[in-house]
């Protein structure tokens, strides 16, 4: 799997990656351009911002076991808005396992305000 480029949604949405391992994984993404019709970050936005480094940091984890995930579960909660600027997202995984791997999303804004919290489950099986 390259992870040089995203590809698809995380192309549209501009999400760019920071830091990359199993334990923790850094992206950003800007607000604009992913906005709902009153101009706030839409929360879907903020949603694949969270499965793409919930996912990409379960892929990594899974390589070790030649196993690949595919996403059973994830959760938002918005706390706030932002309206302009770039939010980062910060993975860190809850559980590393061998069938699955779990991770808390933490979405900030530029201030450092928390806007989203996600968590996302991923079961790892064998590749098709």
């Amino acid at each position: 799997m390259s992870y040089e480029n995203l590809g698809g949604l995380n192309e549209k949405l501009g999400i760019e990656l920071v830091e990359m391992s199993a334990e923790r994984m850094v992206g950003t993404m800007p607000v604009e351009g992913n906005t709902q019709p009153y101009g706030l970050l839409h929360g879907g936005a903020s949603v694949a911002l969270a499965e793409t480094l919930g996912s990409m940091g379960s892929a990594l984890h899974a390589e070790q076991y030649g196993k690949v995930p595919v996403g059973v579960d994830i959760n938002a909660t918005h706390h706030r808005s932002a309206t302009s600027g770039i939010v980062m997202g910060t993975a860190t995984a809850i559980h590393l396992g061998r069938t699955s791997a779990a991770y808390e999303i933490v979405i900030t804004d530029e201030a450092g305000k928390r806007v989203c919290t996600s968590r996302i489950t991923c079961a790892l099986i064998d590749p098709r």
